[in-house]
Formats: C-alpha cells, structure tokens, sequence
C-alpha cells in the first residue's frame, strides 16, 4: 500500500480509502464487518463514511452506516490505528430525517452533527470532517452550467466564515483533526482558503468530489487548485456506479447491482457513457487488462489526487479494486485514453 502526504498536516494516508455508503442498505453489518477485517489486513486504514448514509437516504436507515462501524470499532478496537473520515449533510438532498431537515451549515448545527456522528460511530474524534456538498446552490451533482440559475437569497444561506469558524473551533476542541470539503466548486475551494488565511483559521485539507474515465471534470480548474494550494483530491466514484468495472456492458444489469436496484443512479447510463465505455474496455484488453484496473489505475496516477474511494458490495469486487492499483499504465495507454477523452470528453459530469 502507498501512502500520499495529506495537503500540509504531516499526516500520510494510505492511496485507497474504503467507501462505506452501502453498509446498511446492500450490505448487512456482517458482511461490512467482512470488508473492514479485509481492508485492514491489506493495509487499507482509511474510511469515509456520512451522516446521510447509506445510500439511497432513506427515514428508516439514515445513519446505519456509521452505526455499522461504531459497532465494529466497539468490537474490534483500535481506533488509533485508523483515519476516519464522515460528513456532514446540507440541505436538500437527505430528507427532514436528518436532523428534522435543519441542515444548514451554521455554527450550531454543526456542532448538533457532529454530536451524532461521533455518537453512532462510538468514537470522540474524526480524523476529517468534510461539508458533503455546498449549502448553495453550485454545479455539483452532474449539474451542468451555473448560467442564470436564481442564486438564492442572501439569508438562505450561511456565511461561510460562520462555517469555518465553527469547524476550526471544533478542531480546538480536538473533536475533530482536518477540514475537508466535497462536491465543491475552485470558487468555493479558494474562497475557504482565502478565509482561513485572512481570519486566521484552520485551512481545508482535500476535496472530495467525483472522477474518473467518464468524468474528469476536475481537471478543469480544481487540479490547478491542488498543485498550488496542496489541497488533494479524494476521488468518489471512481468506477462510476460499477459501469467502469465493465459489469454492465451490452445492457447488462446484475441482479443485485445498485444501478439495477435504485434508478435513481442513471448518472452514467446515457448514450454517450456508454459508448466511452467500451471504448475504453476495448482498449483495456488490447492491453491485458481489465476495464478495473485501466479506470482506478489511470486516477492513481494523476499528480492531484490524494486517494481514491473505493466502494463494494461483496469481498471480491473488494479485493479486485484493491488488486487494481498494482497496475502501472503505460504511456502507450494513457495516450490511448487521451485519444477517446477527445472523442467524447466527460459524458457524465
């Protein structure tokens, strides 16, 4: 397992980070308590987990996923051998379950939040605290274009010094250790940088957004962002719901597969994804590979990215994702998915 420098904290963290927003939901806690077992034993100490999981939110489950893992950490132990990372959610995507719908990122719903993580996840820290997605309104989740969107108005939405200062206030509080965002915009990003130079306050240490094959949207401008300001990406659907792992080519659909179960995942099911798709998984075994292995290793290898979060529902997709980033691309290859990222660039931003 490699191990990459987390922005400026003297904190390395291994290049995979296991996914857990299935626990609870497609996966009982026997068999996510499998898939922690595993991801320890190869190394693999990162976990990123939310409020808001399992997914897709539901009333009767909201919160089971790190209940899941504070069980496992009552269990097991050895908190301190971990780097735990949750979430807290914003408003509009979870539902009045969470919180009873006050999900605005104001100092003292972020001090509610982060009460219940660390109660369900039995533990008096987390390693590092990300905003699930922006409290405005912003291009993220596979919203094309700002344009002339009705912004909102003023008092709607926090002010993200309030937000900083809160989080930086719980970091004195040793509650937690690092900020992160996710599904943030460069303008966000650099706008949280600028705050905590000029108030002097913690500064946000890595971004959480979606990348792969099929989305590389975050090449266009937060890249830049992590070569100058060293906040790295932890990439989120990296095999983009399961369709980079080839499973669901020719019109394939498993029968357990959570775009089989849940239509509201049609994020990479359009025509042009499909097509890129194959594409891509000729290319892959023009070279002896998997379509897994050509997807996770192309993001290992980009310069930005801090760790990828792999997610899975059985221990074998586990160990085959895990396996996949042994694989180093050529630049024969690479120069072949450049060549179909021009064809068809980003089909599901």
């Amino acid at each position: 397992m490699q191990f990459k420098p987390l922005a400026n904290t003297g904190i390395s963290v291994p290049e995979i980070c296991l996914g857990t927003m299935t626990f609870g939901e497609q996966n009982t806690q026997q068999q996510a308590f499998q898939q922690l077992d595993y991801a320890l034993e190869r190394g693999l100490n990162f976990w990123d987990t939310a409020e808001m999981y399992p997914v897709p939110p539901k009333r009767e489950t909201q919160g089971a996923t790190e209940r899941i893992i504070g069980n496992w950490l009552a269990t097991r132990g050895g908190r301190d051998k971990l780097f735990l990372a949750s979430k807290i959610a914003g408003p509009g995507q979870g539902g009045s379950q969470i919180r009873g719908g006050a999900t605005r990122y104001t100092a003292a719903e972020i001090s509610s939040a982060l009460d219940g993580n660390l109660q369900r996840l039995q533990t008096d820290y987390i390693d590092l605290y990300q905003l699930h997605w922006p409290q405005r309104p912003a291009n993220f989740f596979g919203k094309l274009g700002y344009g002339n969107t009705e912004a909102g108005s003023a008092q709607d939405i926090t002010a993200l010094e309030e937000t900083l200062t809160a989080l930086s206030a719980e970091v004195k509080k040793g509650r937690i250790r690092a900020i992160g965002l996710s599904n943030e915009t460069p303008w966000g990003t650099l706008k949280f940088l600028h705050l905590a130079e000029k108030l002097g306050l913690e500064k946000v240490v890595s971004v959480q957004n979606p990348y792969s094959l099929l989305n590389r949207t975050y090449e266009i401008g937060m890249s830049e962002i992590a070569k100058f300001e060293g906040v790295g990406l932890l990439a989120y659907s990296p095999l983009a719901f399961g369709y980079l792992s080839g499973k669901f080519r020719n019109g394939a659909r498993p029968a357990n597969a959570r775009v089989t179960l849940f239509s509201r995942f049609s994020r990479y099911s359009n025509p042009q994804s499909e097509w890129a798709t194959e594409q891509y998984a000729q290319l892959a075994e023009q070279h002896g590979l998997t379509l897994t292995q050509l997807a996770l290793a192309f993001i290992k290898q980009q310069f930005f990215v801090t760790s990828t979060i792999i997610g899975a529902t059985s221990l074998e997709q586990l160990q085959e994702n895990i396996d996949a980033f042994q694989v180093n691309l050529s630049e024969e290859i690479l120069q072949g998915i450049e060549e179909i990222h021009r064809r068809q660039p980003n089909p599901a931003p």
